[in-house]
């Protein structure tokens, strides 16, 4: 049940604060003081930070690399603007089969940009002579694509935090010469953080060995008790290591107005599920619930919650609560297979082996390559009777795993075997809450004028609209999602980012052919690996495995490292490209 390490709840926007008003007993770590105002009106687009160069600084400094990174995106988050986070930026080379440690050139940096929707790329550089300290600093503008100058900022080593605030709030006035923040409120906005502290820090995230980390964040954290980032970084190093009732405790010190606390929360209600405390797990989720929906969250209902929450209540014989739960997470997310996968599960608890075998089935369908999807669903054919078409499946299996490729899945009358089955969701994606938040603790006026500062600056602008039409479709509004797309291509007809929303509104509907069409329209606007491979996806639901072949193929000449174009190819090429699988597998 690991994860991987401070892996991202995909794509985090750390702009995602949440005012929690619960009066649950699991939900009461003391509020801190509000932060300085929101900024909301300062905002210019979302950023993604890349590493800096170590350009001839000593080994020992390697760290600053990744440091400058982090150091970046608290300053920018801090100051209100959107900014993905380090895992965030892992997680997206990652499905480009990048390591981390990956010098990318100015190309890359733009399209992984364009991938994930975001206005600027920040990367720069940085050397040491003696105890001086040079930082430069690159801002690269993703539409139209525009270089600014390089800003640099010199001074002593140990001066390196009020250096590198400098350089970023140069950086954001030298783009924007109305910026409203003065280099003194900026200051005031940041966190005061200790260098030693912060080098621990870092060198905990970074290091590859659980000892080395665990012991660099603890002394984070001895060294800045008041700062959360250790905290939550503890957490999920506890959590890594199977050792939950630790990482509760780390879990609990990040307090409610920090970015990372609805991440910190689910986890605490996560760790209570694996610790065999359905109960208290229920508890957490539903308080977790409503107070998104207490802050007027149209994405109250995430899929992981709910699932997680499913499975609580399940333990705890609500069955019907949870089977509603389950379905509810299987309409909101169409292309995961755990929710189906919960629900054959839940199926065969209570003896409906059809019924299970219709979610085993969707389940398939929702994911061709899983085989335990597809051992279940043989054996939920064989308790239901459906022997013959069990075998068919059986067969069709064995073409595509292998003739052992299939896990062996006994149950037993208490049915522990399908408790350990469940799918529990550890990471929550929460990139679709951080423009739906409303401020509960601006008053009227001063949230008025920012809404209205904000709207009047950028909440029509193409990539707003689409960042709204994503955050809509996350939420399951598919109309709301499609209105904003809409928008988009009213005034830019080319634009890829809203054809590919379009594509995958008609994908969900079952519009297949409107999707192919969406997605070629974005293919004209600017060719991607991501969406010749969610081309090759739907060629492959239409049964045109030729086509699915061709596109995948560019995918992979675009991106020859991309995990999910080359599963999806080695998944067609161990495929029978004349023959249809029981139950309408793709091939």
């Amino acid at each position: 049940m690991g994860r991987p390490f401070l892996s991202a709840r995909y794509l985090v926007l750390l702009s995602v604060v949440v005012v929690f008003e619960t009066t649950s007993v699991a939900a009461q770590p003391p509020a801190p003081s509000p932060r300085a105002g929101t900024a909301a009106a300062y905002q210019h687009g979302i950023y993604l930070v890349f590493p800096f160069e170590n350009a001839g600084a000593s080994p020992r400094l390697d760290w600053l690399g990744e440091g400058l990174e982090e150091l970046t995106i608290q300053r920018l988050s801090g100051a209100g603007e959107q900014v993905y986070s380090h895992a965030g930026r892992l997680v997206e080379l990652e499905r480009y089969g990048l390591p981390r440690s990956s010098k990318l050139s100015r190309a890359t940096m733009l399209h992984i940009a364009e991938d994930l929707d975001a206005d600027f790329v920040v990367f720069g550089r940085f050397s040491v002579d003696g105890t001086s300290l040079t930082i430069e600093s690159r801002m690269l503008k993703v539409s139209p694509a525009r270089l600014l100058p390089a800003l640099r900022e010199t001074g002593k080593l140990d001066s390196l935090m009020d250096l590198h605030s400098r350089l970023v709030w140069r950086m954001l006035s030298a783009y924007d010469r109305n910026y409203s923040l003065s280099l003194a409120e900026f200051t005031k906005r940041q966190r005061p953080l200790r260098l030693d502290a912060f080098e621990h820090y870092i060198r905990g995230v970074l290091a590859s060995e659980d000892d080395a980390r665990l012991r660099e964040l603890r002394e984070a954290a001895r060294l800045e008790p008041e700062w959360p980032e250790p905290d939550f970084a503890l957490g999920e190093a506890y959590f890594m290591r199977r050792d939950y009732d630790s990482a509760l405790l780390w879990y609990a010190k990040v307090p409610r107005a920090h970015d990372r606390y609805v991440e910190a929360f689910f986890a605490t209600g996560v760790c209570r599920l694996l610790l065999g405390q359905p109960d208290h797990a229920e508890e957490v989720f539903i308080s977790l619930q409503e107070a998104l929906k207490n802050n007027r969250v149209s994405t109250a209902d995430l899929p992981e919650i709910l699932n997680d929450l499913a499975i609580a209540r399940a333990r705890q014989g609500k069955t019907a609560a949870a089977q509603a739960d389950f379905r509810r997470a299987a309409d909101l997310d169409p292309d995961e297979d755990d929710y189906a996968f919960n629900l054959g599960l839940l199926a065969l608890q209570t003896n409906d082996a059809a019924a299970a075998a219709a979610y085993f089935r969707e389940a398939a369908e929702r994911e061709p390559d899983n085989s335990e999807d597809r051992a279940l669903l043989i054996l939920s054919l064989e308790k239901a009777g459906n022997i013959t078409e069990a075998d068919q499946e059986r067969e069709a299996a064995n073409e595509t795993f292998g003739p052992n490729g299939l896990p062996a899945i006994h149950l037993d009358a208490k049915n522990e075997t399908l408790a350990r089955l469940n799918r529990v969701k550890t990471e929550l994606d929460v990139t679709a809450l951080h423009a739906e938040i409303e401020s509960a603790e601006l008053p009227a006026s001063a949230a008025a004028s920012a809404a209205s500062a904000a709207s009047a600056a950028s909440s029509d602008t193409p990539a707003t609209r689409i960042r709204r039409g994503r955050q809509e479709l996350s939420a399951g509004h598919a109309d709301a999602a499609e209105k904003e797309f809409r928008a988009v291509l009213a005034d830019d007809p080319s634009s890829g980012a809203a054809h590919r929303g379009l594509a995958e509104i008609d994908r969900r509907q079952g519009k297949l052919d409107d999707a192919v069409k969406e997605l070629q329209g974005s293919l004209v606007a600017r060719d991607s690996a991501v969406v010749r491979t969610m081309l090759a996806r739907i060629y492959l639901e239409q049964k045109k495995p030729d086509l699915a072949r061709a596109e995948l193929e560019k995918a992979l000449k675009l991106a020859p490292n991309y995990a999910e174009a080359k599963q999806l190819f080695e998944h067609l090429q161990n495929s029978k490209p004349t023959e249809k699988k029981p139950g309408g597998g793709a091939e």
